[in-house]
């Protein structure tokens, strides 16, 4: 009678396992199944380009020309190192976005973590606070770039030269923002923080409604100053994001070119101090009718952005990041 039942058992849990496997065969593909439109999004919008890009660096190739184009092999990329006007330029683009990053980077997220802490608390009209703080997001950039366009406007007409007039008598009421190489990419930088700091803000904002309410009950009954519960709780817990925040605002920094490119339509921008590899990658493919070099360009910016984010991700997972 064992035997029967034993029996019994095995031939009632065969079924169960063909469901059981059939089930985790079905989850298998699942994930593929859904990841599959992003995976293609990814693959025509980033892979593709980036394989034409580099294709085109090894041909001479000329926008609007009867000539075919021709294979001219690393010829492009050694003029980038030893053509003496271009490499100066180039190295000048690439400084210039290397300072936008040094300086964005962490102000920008200081000023999200900030501003997500401050929106955080439930106070009257906090809603409202977030949406002006929001707001800079939605404007259309070239509205944006308009607007910053009037405010760092060179003589009275401009807002803050007419505010800084009234400040100091009319001594500092004439003073050309964007056409001054010392004070042209300080005024980029701070539009550009200005427009795109609340994109962060909300992500931290997220984070720190994540972190358990448990957490700060315990510090109190610790005894916990509010100051020890944000190093010892709060960053903590929200580090992670901190850390995606700061890598996603590198990225958007070494991209810079819209806020450069629809100022300098004004024509007043000094464009040595605000030039970035973006704007003379568009300038050399476009301006200069030279597709080519514009490509090989491209190739070495993504290598060089890929570098540098591969390394702030080794330095994050060094320290227990991400």
């Amino acid at each position: 009678m064992t035997t029967t039942k034993t029996q019994q058992i095995q031939t009632s849990t065969k079924p169960l396992r063909r469901r059981r496997t059939a089930s985790l065969s079905g989850q298998q593909f699942a994930g593929p199944l859904f990841a599959s439109p992003a995976l293609l999004g990814l693959a025509i919008f980033l892979v593709a380009p980036f394989v034409l890009a580099l294709v085109l660096s090894f041909y001479r190739v000329q926008l609007n020309s009867p000539r075919p184009a021709r294979f001219v092999g690393f010829e492009q990329y050694a003029r980038l190192f030893t053509d003496p006007d271009m490499s100066a330029a180039f190295g000048q683009a690439l400084l210039n976005n290397f300072t936008f990053a040094l300086i964005v980077v962490p102000v920008q997220t200081v000023l999200a973590l900030a501003l997500a802490v401050l929106v955080n608390r439930k106070l009257r009209g906090m809603v409202i606070f977030r949406t002006f703080i929001f707001m800079p997001l939605v404007f259309p950039l070239a509205l944006t770039a308009v607007i910053w366009r009037l405010i760092y406007s060179r003589g009275d007409e401009g807002l803050l030269n007419a505010i800084l007039g009234l400040f100091s008598g009319g001594a500092l009421s004439s003073h050309d923002w964007l056409g001054d190489p010392a004070t042209a990419m300080g005024s980029i930088i701070v539009m550009s923080i200005w427009q795109s700091v609340s994109f962060q803000m909300i992500i931290v904002l997220a984070a720190l409604q994540s972190v358990p309410t448990e957490l700060y009950e315990a510090a109190s009954l610790d005894r916990a100053s509010k100051w020890a519960q944000f190093l010892n709780v709060t960053v903590p817990g929200i580090r992670n994001t901190l850390i995606f925040v700061a890598l996603i605002t590198t990225i958007f920094s070494f991209r810079l070119f819209d806020q450069v490119y629809l100022l300098s339509r004004s024509g007043s921008v000094d464009r040595g101090s605000t030039e970035t590899v973006m704007t003379q990658i568009i300038n050399t493919g476009f301006d200069n009718n030279n597709v080519g070099q514009a490509a090989a360009m491209t190739v070495i910016f993504m290598l060089i952005i890929t570098v540098i984010a591969i390394i702030q991700r080794a330095a994050a997972r060094q320290r227990g990041g991400v």
